[in-house]
């Protein structure tokens, strides 16, 4: 279970402001969840809400998309030149959906310390993941559920 907590008191308190980092993040697009999270989001720093991370910009970039700050976001995550800055930009895209941008910026991540975590992830939520982290599939499986609104294969994609 997530921890809000995990990640400082600054950042639990962002959280709060909708559903305490349990919110199911939209498959597509999506206006900004919380204004008063974009506005302490863009008063501070990644440096300031993740000190001594050593990706602290790419967490801001997953900050903003949590909240569904699409444009904020991208921006953060294309200024981020590394695999972090990567995969965070094909994150966004995954999400406006844009299938080729994202695919594009998932093969520049490579292979990422990440992806292990989001294999056990997915087949908690009851994908067919095989072995490995498949980023180009789990981009076709969002759109395929994004294009069935309500049905438990969206479900499936909501909570991986």
């Amino acid at each position: 279970m997530f921890d809000q907590n995990a990640y400082g008191e600054e950042v639990a308190r962002i959280l709060a402001l909708d559903g305490r980092g349990r919110r199911l993040m939209p498959l597509a697009g999506g206006r900004c969840s919380s204004p008063r999270a974009l506005e302490l989001l863009r008063r501070t720093t990644g440096m300031k809400l993740f000190p001594g991370s050593r990706a602290p910009e790419a967490a801001m970039a997953g900050l903003y998309l949590y909240f569904s700050c699409w444009d904020e976001a991208h921006t953060v995550a294309q200024a981020i030149e590394t695999a972090e800055g990567s995969y965070w930009h094909a994150i966004v895209h995954r999400q406006e959906p844009d299938v080729s941008n994202s695919a594009y910026w998932f093969r520049r991540v490579g292979e990422h310390p990440i992806f292990p975590g989001l294999c056990e992830r997915a087949a908690a939520a009851g994908m067919d993941v095989g072995a490995r982290w498949d980023p180009l599939g789990f981009i076709e499986f969002c759109e395929r559920a994004r294009r069935q609104p309500g049905s438990g294969l969206e479900r499936q994609a909501l909570e991986a």
